[in-house]
C-alpha cells in the first residue's frame, strides 16, 4: 500500500501545482479568473489527498507486501490474493434502489424520494453484512 498512498501523493502535489498555474493564467487574462476549472482542480487535489492519506494510514497496518520491495520477483506475489464472493444478488439490488433514488431525484417526485433512499440504504447495507449472517456465515 506503500506504493499506492506514494502515487495519490504526487498527483495531490500535481494538482495543488496545476492550481495555482491555472488560477494565476486565467487571473491574468481580460475576464478575470475562471472560478469552475480552478475549483474542479482544487477539488481534485483534495480528493487524491484524502485517498493518499487513507492508504498511508492502511499501509501502517498491513505488512510489508512484494510490491514494496525494489528488487522483488513476479513469484513473491504467488497465493491468495483474497476472498471474492461466488454470486451476490446484492449488487443489482443497489444498482436498481440507486437508479430510482436517482430519477427520483432528478425529477424530484418528492414521494419516492424517501422510499428509494431507504432502499439504496438497505440494498447497500445487506450487500456489506451478507457474509455475517445466514447459512454462509464463517
Amino acid at each position: 500500500m506503500k506504493i499506492e498512498a506514494k502515487l495519490f501523493e504526487i498527483l495531490t502535489v500535481f494538482f495543488i501545482l496545476v492550481a495555482i498555474v491555472y488560477g494565476v493564467f486565467t487571473s491574468l487574462s481580460r475576464t478575470g479568473i475562471e472560478w469552475a476549472g480552478f475549483t474542479a482542480i482544487c477539488l481534485s487535489a483534495g480528493l487524491t489527498l484524502i485517498v493518499g492519506t487513507y492508504f498511508r494510514f492502511v499501509a501502517r497496518r498491513l505488512d510489508t507486501r512484494p510490491d514494496d520491495y525494489d528488487d522483488a520477483e513476479i513469484a513473491d506475489g504467488a497465493g491468495d490474493l483474497g476472498f471474492f464472493p461466488p454470486s451476490s444478488f446484492w449488487p443489482i439490488l443497489v444498482a436498481g434502489a440507486a437508479a430510482l433514488a436517482a430519477l427520483s431525484l432528478a425529477f424530484f417526485e418528492w414521494w419516492m424520494i424517501v422510499p428509494s433512499s431507504i432502499a439504496v440504504i438497505a440494498a447497500a447495507a445487506g450487500m456489506v453484512f451478507e457474509y455475517h449472517v445466514g447459512p454462509e456465515k464463517h
